[in-house]
């Protein structure tokens, strides 16, 4: 992997979407009635469930003349199977303006995240966990299970569908060779945090850096986030990215990354 200090901004950008492109569509390559459809100008995934978390749209590289159309047929197959999905706009994304045609065919701006990136080697990843924290890498269905509930944790009530999805997922997540390295953190015998390292695109990405709302700001998600980082470099890895909140931002920031575009994400109306 390249050292991201010697990386072009293209170089950069197209590192992120290839790695966003795996974290987002890798499991649903290798799981039955689910689907990736990963072309050239667009990467379409959809989990076949009810759930616009795993329903996405990513690395758009669409010329402005087909565009419209390519739009329109990408959002008339999620209407059609009758299932929500949400479309991530990149910085690299094409045409530049793909913002305006995603709105003129009905999907309106949902969220917007930061995008970030670190050279490994640069930063200091040795910091201590919090007493009484213990970080395991997700390698049993039952870390699974604890994993998957942390995120579902995201919704009121927990989303069912968020589970569904590690089960049907597990046989490919914890197969060794799985580009994408899940972690659960504990005090005791309670999950409490989790997070995500996914290995692709000339770059290592984290995802679903989550704490417990009862245990923040006590360090744990610092702690979650180097984790990942150190297993990544222990392995060669140079280049991290990451989609950071605004309070995240700064956390991430202290850590050592720094930002280089935005994210947004569309839905429906």
């Amino acid at each position: 992997m390249a050292d991201v200090r010697h990386l072009s901004r293209a170089a950069l950008l197209a590192a992120a979407d290839d790695n966003l492109a795996v974290h987002a569509g890798w499991v649903h390559q290798q799981t039955p009635g689910m689907r990736v459809d990963d072309r050239p100008d667009l990467v379409v995934v959809d989990s076949g469930l009810p759930c616009d978390t795993f329903n996405l749209v990513c690395r758009a590289r669409l010329d402005a003349g087909a565009a419209p159309a390519r739009i329109r047929s990408t959002i008339a197959g999620f209407a059609q199977a009758g299932r929500p999905f949400s479309w991530w706009h990149g910085p690299a994304d094409q045409p530049a303006d793909l913002a305006a045609y995603l709105q003129a065919a009905g999907l309106q701006p949902a969220d917007r995240e930061l995008a970030m990136a670190a050279d490994l080697g640069a930063l200091s990843l040795d910091r201590p966990a919090p007493d009484g924290l213990n970080i395991q890498r997700v390698r049993t269905a039952a870390q699974l299970r604890d994993f998957a509930e942390m995120i579902a944790a995201g919704w009121t009530p927990p989303d069912p569908h968020v589970l569904r999805f590690y089960e049907r997922a597990a046989p490919a997540l914890l197969r060794d060779d799985a580009p994408i390295w899940l972690y659960v953190g504990r005090l005791g015998d309670l999950p409490v945090a989790s997070a995500e390292l996914t290995v692709g695109g000339g770059a290592v990405g984290l995802y679903n850096i989550i704490t417990h709302a009862a245990y923040r700001r006590r360090g744990i998600g610092t702690a979650m986030t180097l984790r990942p980082l150190r297993d990544a470099r222990e392995h060669g890895a140079t280049v991290a990215i990451l989609q950071a909140s605004d309070d995240g931002a700064r956390v991430y920031a202290r850590v050592g990354f720094a930002p280089f575009g935005d994210i947004r994400e569309y839905k429906p109306a």
